[in-house]
């Protein structure tokens, strides 16, 4: 007899996986036993449809993202340390990616449409978190006399998530890492322009 708890996370990290490299539209219930090795009816006994399997799979890819990261960030002290490892995490993401598929920010974002405005709202909150971390970095940062007074933090903010998601899209689509690296180099460069 199987755990429920242990079959609702295989069934989770199994759909995660493949909704973040196949797509979640182009991923089907049957893709879904097949890696899994369970029944519909068994999946459907955890979840009541598709779209609360999506959102579940979304979750946990951002709860991976934002512990790798959050932790990491945690260990830095400075300012700029803990930027670094943003891009740091952001450079290394085509060489030592934390799950397959790429980012799953960047992958719901693009393939999220009107009809469904719960994985819109849930993809929402996952680029609120990524920016709220970086703004509190940034705040902390002038806080402590490490950045600039003047700094425009929300400004930057935009700047540095729509360059490194960019950059992503870029490099998984040349199949390089070359345009992570000019990118996370530009936005080094701008970031020691606010250094105090």
């Amino acid at each position: 007899m199987r755990n429920p708890e242990h079959t609702r996370e295989l069934i989770i990290k199994t759909s995660a996986d493949l909704f973040n490299t196949q797509g979640y539209k182009s991923t089907s219930l049957r893709d879904i036993t097949k890696a899994t090795g369970l029944t519909k009816g068994a999946i459907y006994k955890h979840f009541k449809n598709k779209e609360h399997l999506e959102r579940a799979a979304l979750k946990r890819l951002a709860t991976t993202m934002f512990n790798i990261l959050g932790t990491q960030i945690k260990e830095a002290k400075s300012y700029q340390e803990k930027m670094d490892v943003v891009f740091k995490f952001f450079e290394n993401y085509l060489i030592e990616p934390p799950y397959a598929g790429g980012c799953p920010l960047l992958n719901s974002a693009v393939e999220v449409d009107d009809k469904d405005s719960i994985m819109r709202d849930k993809t929402r909150l996952m680029l609120q978190k990524l920016k709220d971390s970086i703004i509190k970095i940034m705040h902390n940062g002038k806080n402590h006399g490490q950045i600039k007074q003047e700094t425009n933090i929300e400004q930057m903010c935009y700047v540095f998530i729509a360059t490194l998601e960019g950059a992503i899209m870029l490099s998984k689509l040349e199949g390089t890492n070359d345009a992570m690296q000019h990118c996370v180099a530009s936005l080094k460069q701008l970031n020691n322009n606010i250094l105090t």
